[in-house]
């Protein structure tokens, strides 16, 4: 398997990923058995061949006498034959008295670190170039006359002790590979098995009709099904989402139909005319027809961007009274021009709440065009606090209190002389149940002398 940086992990497939997760501990654990193992054999190639120099050590030891007023030994042949291996070691040997002095050997041998509890002490030592294992017994004579203490090293080259310790290391080697073998396999396995229901998803979402919005119906294991279960979901909102943009061309192609149809018509009478008069008339009604289509395709793309399910506009502080301020001052003009005595009762200091900026303004404005195009003369916009409250106001016809429900529903129209789209209060009220805000709408004036008017009240829950 190939070298991958830990910082490209990212761009590989799963199972690779997987892989390389698995294979690299697996890798570190075969090293760090593959270290024991040498280890254990060099240790365990020491401990057989340190019986056998502990074995010579005490040969060697019992032929040690007390000779000429010194000590002295006769070396027995077979006290160094059992140290001989087919790897034709070199042994050493040597005698010391008890202050250390040498009396005899075949070699000078150093002195190892002394151990006062231990009898037998082994260590490796270096000796003109050569690596040597060294053995040095303690030991004593042992006669009615006379008990001087003295050692007896012995030493021998590592050719035996290596080629023991790497044949059992070979001997592990075998084993280790042969296990981790077996380990990448079943990891490859494993890894497979694992993986194919994800497999199946990947299948079935490919052969899944692109169009298709419907729900994953796949047996899949607790954590794909999490996956499956966020995927519908997904698809769920794609489908809210699709049926919001069907509804809205739905709407729009019902809707603009008959205006456009209109324009096309009024434009091929006043060209089968020669009247200026008569051009100009229809160059008028063209115009008003025009403006009102323009608005009613604004009033419908934000009704649908505001009944889209997916779209969560972040709040922020609003202050009402300069809302209300704006939007009064912005419309004026043009509302003066139409007969409109349009004007803003406000207290005079800030009134915040938490919501849309763009979409109070909106609704704003839609009460207000509403109540001018459904012969309303006088047009206030209020703000009042406890609880806070933005209200419109207008001293027109009014709304017959059975139908105000109805009035809430897109395309319907209380009355068929205003030249409204039927979708103004409908966008005002998606916004208030954005905004967890209470529409309200009563009459303006109960008295029975005028004409009841309407007033509609937008109560802000965080003030209630």
């Amino acid at each position: 398997m190939s070298r991958v940086p830990p910082w490209q992990l990212a761009h590989l497939s799963l199972y690779r990923r997987l892989m390389v997760w698995l294979l690299c501990p697996l890798a570190v654990l075969v090293a760090i058995m593959l270290v024991q193992a040498w280890i254990a054999s060099r240790e365990a190639a020491d401990r057989a061949f340190d019986r056998l120099l502990d074995a010579a050590s005490l040969s060697i030891a019992e032929q040690v006498r007390w000779q000429q007023s010194r000590l002295w030994m006769d070396l027995p042949a077979s006290a160094l034959e059992m140290l001989a291996t087919d790897a034709q070691e070199r042994v050493f040997y040597a005698l010391y008295d008890a202050e250390g002095h040498y009396v005899t050997g075949n070699r000078l041998l150093p002195e190892l670190p002394s151990e006062d509890d231990k009898r037998m002490r082994y260590g490796d030592v270096g000796s003109q170039g050569m690596a040597l294992r060294l053995g040095i017994l303690r030991s004593r004579l042992e006669g009615w006359d006379r008990s001087d203490r003295f050692e007896v090293r012995v030493a021998q080259t590592r050719e035996g002790r290596t080629a023991l310790a790497n044949q059992l290391f070979v001997d592990s080697l075998a084993n280790i590979l042969l296990i981790a073998g077996l380990a990448v396999s079943v990891v490859l396995l494993s890894a497979r098995f694992a993986l194919e229901p994800l497999t199946r998803l990947r299948r079935a979402i490919r052969q899944r009709n692109p169009r298709t919005l419907a729900p994953l119906e796949l047996s899949l294991p607790l954590e794909l099904a999490e996956l499956r279960q966020a995927l519908n979901e997904l698809l769920a909102r794609m489908r809210r989402v699709r049926a919001n943009q069907e509804r809205f061309i739905g709407d729009a192609s019902h809707q603009l139909r008959t205006p456009l149809a209109g324009l096309s018509a009024r434009a091929e009478l006043a060209l089968r005319q020669s009247d200026p008069e008569i051009w100009r008339g229809a160059l008028v009604t063209m115009h008003d027809t025009a403006t009102q289509t323009a608005r009613l395709a604004g009033q419908l793309l934000s009704l649908t961007r505001l009944n889209n399910p997916e779209a969560t506009p972040a709040r922020q502080p609003v202050d009402l009274v300069d809302l209300a301020q704006r939007c009064v001052r912005q419309a004026y003009t043009r509302y003066h021009r139409r007969g409109v005595d349009l004007g803003a009762e406000v207290v005079e200091h800030p009134v915040i709440v938490s919501a849309t900026d763009w979409q109070l303004e909106e609704a704003l404005n839609n009460l207000i065009e509403n109540a001018s195009l459904y012969g309303a003369g006088q047009v206030t916009v209020r703000v009042a606090e406890a609880p806070t409250r933005l209200m419109v106001e207008d001293d027109g016809p009014g709304i017959p209190e059975s139908h105000r429900l109805l009035m809430l529903r897109p395309f319907h129209r209380g009355q068929e002389t205003g030249a409204g789209t039927g979708l103004g209060l409908a966008i005002v009220d998606s916004i208030a149940r954005a905004h967890d805000i209470r529409l309200t709408l009563q009459d303006a004036f109960p008295s029975p002398t005028q004409r009841p008017g309407l007033c509609i009240v937008l109560t802000f829950p965080d003030a209630t």
